[in-house]
């Protein structure tokens, strides 16, 4: 490979942002896969994350084969196995952290603006064909959603890998609860690497750079350039200007693109891919959704082949059958493996939605509706209730979005509600996975804060309630108020003899209180809810949210979760 390293990167502003070039050798010109994140282009994935890193490569020995490993950076790709097929590989640091100056302030306008400028400036140089595509993970992903929004003139494919879109629902408000992830990330990923540690931060590991640049700023300094961004977040408590500055607006999304989510993604990474494939406005796009650590297929063969083969029609025009691929590849999860399968649209048209009804008596899920009345109160800020179904006559395939509505009055003025679809084995142990992040993660969960209750009625489905968070409605103590509530998509092949439950709890999912499960870029113990919380007493003061909840069933309260029961293939 051609390197060169530290290539300056001018923006509108006049700001010079760095980045690294990774180009085949030979004099022609050749598409280019850019990246633009915060998380330091001179830092090594094997430094940076080592837990991570080890555990993917251990269990999937394809990652690492074929390569070096000298080049490999946290969720960007590696350039020694895209290089030798015709591609330049641009990493752009980007606005105030590793090598490149100024302010950070993620996903802003601003930012967004940035990877404009440095999509516009590698379609120009010498060495590029002028078609650029994006591809990486997570960070690398959801500003992809925000830029195709602009419409960059030589932005010609997209592959958002686990990438979230709707700053508010996706990723700062849980059904217009606070995750307290992004102040912990912040603190963890981006401070560490901040524009200005310069020798008290990393060498890169190739060039022996110092990996944050080459002056050495105090903490004063730093905090200066940085903005507060935990506390910008929690300002901004229902969908204002704020979080859609920071969204992509769906009609002008008309850039090509494989959008591939993570069954097991909650708090974070699914809901993006699944919205943005459903919603936005470009004709050609393809949805994939697979399962475990959501770092791992993006560099495993079977990612990196589907990546490419969708990168090599749209940047190199090769007639490799892309336009036939179908438009919609599940690995659909199994208790035990992973089944390739495909679709052609989402959700999948042959879904049979049934209502599972919550019965007060013996906290039952019944396919009949409750016929005599009956409530179960639980404290606002704890466990909750769980309801359990019958044995399952037969296997039952569980893949799409799900949705509950329930009927809760609160002896306060609100209420947050966290909802948990598990699956149980004949002798009522929970069926977990290695999700995104956390080891033990349930089969899906979703959200919703009680005076956040008001839907959009042109984009709710029965499916897909759909909140506008653009006002709150206190309750009145001891009023019943119906709530739908949204859970993220998920599939699960359920085994005949095992039951389906649903858990309404008033704090996070826990799988159990201690799991020594860790990772070294996260603050917390991983006890089924990976780094995604929602423990700031800021947004969920006891006075207000500890108090007495009660679930209302029966003939007047219809309550029941709807799930998508998908029959095989005719």
């Amino acid at each position: 490979m051609q390197i060169d390293w530290d290539v300056p990167v001018t923006m509108d502003d006049g700001l010079v942002l760095r980045a690294d070039v990774f180009r085949p050798p030979h004099a022609g010109r050749c598409p280019v896969l850019l990246s633009y994140g915060p998380y330091a282009k001179g830092l090594a994935f094997q430094d940076g994350y080592p837990s991570a890193w080890q555990r993917m490569v251990a269990e999937h020995p394809d990652v690492a084969h074929g390569s070096s490993n000298r080049y490999q950076s946290w969720e960007v790709v590696d350039p020694e196995k895209w290089v030798p097929h015709g591609y330049a590989c641009v990493r752009a640091d980007s606005r105030g952290a590793g090598r490149s100056p100024g302010i950070i302030d993620h996903f802003s306008p601003r930012e967004t603006r940035d990877l404009y400028d440095c999509i516009e400036w590698a379609a120009v140089q010498p060495w590029s064909s002028g078609k650029v595509g994006l591809n990486g993970i997570s960070y690398y992903a959801m500003n992809q959603w925000h830029v195709a929004t602009l419409q960059p003139p030589h932005l010609a494919a997209m592959c958002i890998w686990e990438g979230s879109a709707d700053w508010y629902r996706d990723m700062t408000h849980h059904g217009g609860i606070l995750s307290s992830f992004w102040a912990n990330w912040y603190d963890m990923q981006v401070k560490t690497v901040q524009y200005g540690l310069g020798e008290r931060g990393p060498r890169s590991r190739v060039t022996g750079a110092l990996v944050c640049g080459d002056v050495t700023l105090s903490d004063a300094e730093l905090a200066k350039n940085r903005s507060d961004f935990g506390d910008d977040i929690l300002a901004h408590p229902l969908d204002d200007q704020y979080h859609r500055d920071r969204s992509p607006v769906w009609e002008k999304v008309i850039t090509p693109f494989l959008s591939a989510a993570n069954w097991g993604g909650q708090g974070l990474h699914p809901r993006g891919n699944f919205e943005g494939f459903v919603r936005a406005a470009a004709k050609d796009k393809w949805l994939e959704a697979h399962g475990i650590e959501h770092w791992t297929h993006f560099y495993t063969d079977y990612g990196r082949m589907l990546q490419k083969r969708f990168f090599d029609f749209f940047l190199k025009g090769e007639p490799n059958g892309w336009e036939r691929q179908p438009r919609v590849q599940l690995q659909v999860r199994h208790v035990d493996r992973f089944v390739e399968r495909h679709e052609n649209e989402w959700p999948i048209a042959r879904t049979q939605w049934t209502k599972f009804h919550l019965h007060p008596t013996a906290h039952q899920l019944n396919l009949e509706p409750a016929n005599t009345p009956g409530r179960i109160t639980y404290d606002g800020l704890g466990d909750g209730v769980t309801f359990v179904s019958a044995p399952l006559d037969k296997e039952t395939e569980i893949t799409g979005p799900l949705a509950a509505r329930l009927f809760v009055s609160s002896s306060t003025t609100d209420a947050d509600v966290f909802l948990v679809f598990r699956v149980l084995t004949p002798d009522l142990r929970e069926v977990v996975f290695m999700g995104a992040i956390d080891p033990h993660t349930p089969i899906a969960q979703g959200w919703l804060r009680a005076s956040h209750r008001k839907l959009d009625p042109k984009l709710s489905t029965e499916f897909r309630p759909y909140h506008t968070h653009d006002q709150k409605q206190p309750l009145k103590p001891g009023e019943v108020v119906p709530l739908d509530v949204e859970i993220w998509p998920t599939s699960i092949v359920v085994p005949a003899g095992h039951r389906i439950a649903l858990t309404v709890r008033g704090r996070d999912y826990e799988w159990q209180k201690t799991t020594g499960a860790k990772l070294s870029n996260f603050k917390n113990e991983l006890t089924g809810c990976g780094p995604f919380l929602h423990n700031d007493p800021r947004d969920r003061p006891a006075p207000v949210f500890g108090g007495k909840v009660t679930l209302h069933m029966g003939p007047q309260y219809q309550s029941y979760i709807l799930l998508p029961v998908v029959p095989p293939k005719a």
